[in-house]
């Protein structure tokens, strides 16, 4: 489920005619002081941030005067919580609360349809205070066609105790509530607590809203970056990805930093998410903390591993990379395996890495990273599919011992990294591929030209060049990178796949990585 940050799902809320207090987001304390003068005293300050219990943490503060705004947003932006740092917070008018419920709609699997639930009071651990007799919590199913009917709405509380024209004020609310959890597809959509002020009015006082990840194509007016639950805002590289992995749907190539903290964090790269969880178990029995999740299965391109293990290193302080999966993968080894030649010559890799590529033509993958890696400084072991995941992860707990990060060093890349003399390219899918006829005059193997296995490339005048037309040659190009690496391989270095990672190195400048 997709989730909204609490000022984001009341906006929308808004616009389905259900009162908020009035209040703006403020992403520095210059913001959140502007922000106070707009609104006026007193205040309530909240951190953005997908965790329950904000007041417990010190996440919630409420504020009477400009320096005790300053202090509390200056105490919570910036604060990990999660493993990621609070980067706004919201600003409202303090409501004068004469009383609380919590009203809520969401999707169950204990029925086949919506649910609505109402309890006479609000607050953290609602149902568990109705288990234990604290609390009154009604519960009752709507049709997901018409939405929850105005005496469904009363039922509910008068249920739960609740009396003379709060009935009819709480009952409407929830009406309302269902129809915008119905407009917006969401999985659950809680009010907690639902606040009546003391001159009897109603207001959603805080939301939680998730949203079903298949219906965020169709609800653009949510603004959610990222179709998936990640736990927290979505970082710059988290966006990068998802924005890619939209282009291209050749495999995938899901990304997620977690955020967690350890001294032995290992930047992580699976394959299935059955293999890719085994392999992250494996890691943890060796004390070794998962800085990121990555997939990428389903027979990805060479070019999008390579995207993945770049975002991958971007991530910086990392002890080790590893890269295991599912045991036997029905996806072709060796691009993934040119893939990440290619990210880890161009990084370049400065930490130990153990890779697990178990599968088709394994043999192949294995023999390539052996043979176009085995120069790093770091030390770099490629295993197949009768070896598992936990003696891989073994591997890397020995080689992190024996090797620590290395300082950054100057590594060959496989692609050509002078202008071109005489330069002929012609773009692919997700990229360019550049020639220079210069050097591939001198070039004896030709070894371009049997690498390409969509047979696109012929000699002419001694060059490579498309086939006619060359403009279906060139849509036919799979980005695999053999051509690079068999270029790169025979000492020519006459080519370069240029395959850019939009705002990629944006990213990096912002994060101070190289």
């Amino acid at each position: 489920m997709a989730k909204l940050l609490e000022h984001k799902a009341k906006e929308i809320l808004a616009q389905f005619g259900i009162p908020v207090p009035r209040g703006e987001i403020a992403a520095s304390v210059v913001e959140a002081a502007a922000a106070v003068e707009r609104i006026g005293f007193p205040v309530v300050l909240k951190a953005q941030a997908f965790v329950t219990g904000r007041a417990g943490k010190g996440l919630i503060h409420f504020c009477d005067s400009a320096a005790e705004v300053s202090d509390a947003a200056s105490s919570v932006l910036g604060r990990a919580v999660g493993g990621f740092p609070v980067e706004t917070v919201l600003i409202e008018e303090k409501l004068r609360i004469a009383s609380e419920f919590f009203a809520a709609c969401i999707v169950t699997d204990e029925i086949p349809g919506p649910l609505a639930l109402l309890a006479d009071r609000g607050g953290s651990g609602v149902e568990q205070m109705a288990r234990d007799g604290k609390a009154k919590l009604a519960r009752r199913p709507f049709d997901a066609a018409t939405g929850l009917k105005p005496y469904e709405a009363r039922s509910l509380a008068v249920e739960c105790g609740i009396t003379g024209k709060q009935i009819s004020a709480v009952a409407g609310f929830l009406v309302q509530l269902a129809q915008v959890f119905l407009a917006e597809e969401a999985r659950s959509l809680e009010v907690n607590p639902l606040v009546m002020t003391d001159d009897g009015r109603l207001f959603a006082a805080d939301c939680h809203f998730s949203v079903d990840d298949y219906a965020v194509v169709r609800h653009p007016e949510l603004r959610i970056e990222i179709a998936r639950e990640i736990g927290h805002p979505p970082t710059d590289l988290e966006k990068i990805a998802a924005a890619y992995e939209a282009t291209d749907h050749r495999g995938t190539f899901y990304f997620l930093e977690l955020g967690t903290e350890g001294d032995r964090p290992v930047g992580f790269h699976g394959a299935g998410g059955g293999g890719s969880m085994m392999s992250m178990d494996a890691l943890v029995r060796h004390r070794f903390t998962a800085k990121n999740f990555c997939d990428t299965s389903g027979n990805p391109s060479a070019a999008k591993v390579y995207r993945a293990a770049k975002h991958i290193l971007a991530q910086g302080a990392i002890v080790g990379y590893f890269a295991s999966g599912s045991g036997v993968a029905s996806q072709e080894q060796f691009h993934s395996a040119r893939g990440m030649v290619k990210a880890f010559r161009e990084w370049p890799l400065n930490v130990p890495a153990v890779i697990r590529l178990g599968g088709n033509k394994e043999e192949l993958a294995i023999e390539i990273l052996s043979k176009f890696l085995s120069d790093l400084p770091v030390p770099v072991e490629a295993y197949g599919k009768d070896d598992s995941a936990a003696f891989c992860a073994g591997r890397l707990d020995a080689l992190v011992r024996e090797h620590p990060p290395v300082e950054p060093y100057d590594c060959t890349p496989t692609a050509r990294t002078e202008d071109a003399m005489d330069e002929y390219a012609f773009d692919v899918r997700t990229g360019t591929i550049s020639f220079d006829h210069a050097i591939c005059r001198n070039c004896e193997s030709k070894a371009c030209i049997k690498s390409c296995h969509v047979e696109i490339l012929e000699i002419d005048d001694d060059t490579p060049r498309l086939k006619e037309p060359a403009e279906e040659s060139a849509h036919r190009c799979t980005e695999c990178l053999a051509c690079e690496l068999a270029c790169y391989d025979a000492g020519m270095r006459s080519i370069a796949l240029s395959l850019p990672i939009p705002g990629f190195d944006e990213c990096l400048a912002k994060r101070g990585a190289r």
